[in-house]
């Protein structure tokens, strides 16, 4: 049901009022069709979205040649040149990609738009608060870095410890790099309220 996935987008778009919100449809729209959702969500405003291949990231930039496509599994080393040149966004996890990829931009004479996840305690991916601390200016300083973000393993939970400490932990090292907007809340951590929200919710 189009109408109602449009529905639900609006509203939680005003829930988190003053938050940007992105359309998540990786595995095909978590197998509802991603490019009749990714349509329908772009025409009830929706200008950010995330996948989680790099194949799913083509097949929706042909779809939405204007929206900003996050690629959550990262910059796969053998296909930079296509991430560059559909106009996608990786989401760089760890210390390795992110070296890989400020190469790649520097090889090319232009910063690339990057986003950069911190590990707060999902212990699935992002940079460790040991890794965020090493990080190098100058691998920052080849990319244009759009977005920090993390991502709550228990947010589904709403009096779950474990969402104050991740936001606390977000908010201790996020401070540590370069001011962006920042995106910590998934479908469920928006109803968590607008401490959660940042600039971007998923």
């Amino acid at each position: 049901d189009l109408g109602a996935i449009q529905d639900n987008y609006r509203r939680l778009r005003a829930l988190a009022a003053g938050a940007e919100m992105a359309g998540v449809v990786k595995a095909d729209a978590y197998g509802l069709g991603a490019e009749p959702v990714a349509r329908a969500l772009s025409d009830a405003g929706c200008r950010q979205f995330f996948v989680a291949q790099l194949e799913e990231a083509l097949t929706l930039r042909s779809t939405l040649p204007e929206a900003a496509i996050y690629l959550l599994n990262g910059s796969p080393s053998a296909a930079m040149t296509e991430i560059e040149r559909a106009g996608l966004i990786p989401v760089l996890n760890h210390p390795g990609e992110l070296a890989a990829y400020a190469a790649y931009a520097s090889g090319r004479g232009r910063a690339l738009p990057g986003a950069l996840q911190i590990d707060t305690g999902m212990c699935r991916l992002g940079f460790s608060r040991r890794e965020v601390e090493q990080v190098e200016p100058t691998q920052l300083g080849a990319l244009t870095l759009v977005l920090v973000m993390s991502h709550l393993a228990c947010a589904e939970e709403r009096d779950h410890p474990m969402n104050g400490a991740q936001r606390a932990r977000f908010e201790e090292l996020k401070a540590t790099l370069p001011a962006v907007p920042a995106s910590l809340a998934n479908s469920s951590g928006i109803f968590l309220g607008p401490d959660f929200h940042y600039q971007l919710c998923r």
